[in-house]
């Protein structure tokens, strides 16, 4: 084959190649494959995690029965709707009848020391739920030219309760509370606490009562404005502080301040005594 045949092949050839590739393109503008889309996948809703049941609230300061005193624990605690005369019977035994009936108030006494406790560190604790008798003689005031001021006097109304309170043997009424500790729980979940423990109540009441100011004495007090036509019939029932900052104190704290600042010391040294045995840590 001569060179001239040679690019006339070569020249049909591209021009085959040429018409081969237009036609398909043209193919493919005209008749474009279909596009086949890759399946879409749908999750499966989630699955809800299970319900975590929420663990009860840790005990700070558990109270142990056993801890008790031997001859105190070997007692079978009665249910607690049939236990106010064996608790009355407990406290004339730990404490001697002649203190019990001039000092406390025996009836519903569990249920009245657990809402005692519950209130001392809230604005007002309902005297009529105190399980002590209230103390005799009127509030001592006395004028002079700042206004009105606690009477030193006053303090001496408190003296007998507070020796009475650091006559008790702190071991021994401990023992007691361990072994009623039952009823004390029961009587506070009635109070509306149910899964908290009344222990650990008790312990952060001591605590709070613990960091009562001592304010400078005499302290000024003031009637508190009652509106309206009748008159109070108890007067000596209606001082507060004039201080805004005292008058805010909690019950408890505010009843610290009006005995007199050694009767409070000597309160304060008892609960300190107490919290060493009833509390952890």
């Amino acid at each position: 084959m001569n060179t001239k045949t040679i690019w006339w092949v070569l020249l049909l050839a591209l021009v085959g190649l040429a018409a081969a590739g237009l036609y398909w393109w043209q193919r493919q503008v005209q008749a474009p494959s279909p596009v086949v889309s890759a399946p879409i996948a749908i999750a499966p809703p989630p699955v809800a995690a299970p319900p975590v049941a929420s663990a009860p609230p840790a005990i700070a300061h558990p109270i142990e029965a056993a801890a008790s005193a031997p001859e105190v624990t070997a007692r079978t605690l009665p249910a607690p709707d049939q236990a106010g005369s064996y608790v009355n019977d407990a406290l004339l035994e730990l404490l001697g009848r002649k203190s019990v009936l001039t000092f406390m108030n025996t009836e519903g006494f569990v249920a009245h020391l657990v809402a005692t406790v519950d209130n001392l560190d809230r604005a007002h604790a309902a005297a009529r739920l105190w399980p002590l008798n209230p103390t005799p003689q009127r509030f001592v005031t006395i004028s002079s030219g700042t206004g009105t001021l606690i009477g030193a006097e006053n303090a001496k109304r408190y003296e007998p309760m507070v020796g009475f309170v650091e006559s008790v043997n702190s071991a021994k009424a401990v023992a007691l509370y361990r072994h009623l500790y039952p009823l004390f729980q029961h009587a506070y979940e009635q109070l509306g606490y149910p899964g908290k423990y009344f222990n650990d109540r008790l312990v952060q009441v001591i605590d709070h009562l613990l960091q009562t100011p001592e304010p400078a004495e005499p302290i000024t007090v003031q009637l508190t404005e009652v509106k309206g036509p009748i008159e109070s019939t108890t007067p000596w029932l209606r001082y507060e502080y004039a201080d805004p900052a005292l008058e805010s104190r909690s019950a408890g704290q505010k009843i610290l301040m009006r005995v007199g600042k050694d009767n409070a010391k000597r309160l304060k040294a008892k609960l300190a005594e107490i919290r060493r045995l009833v509390a952890r840590g």
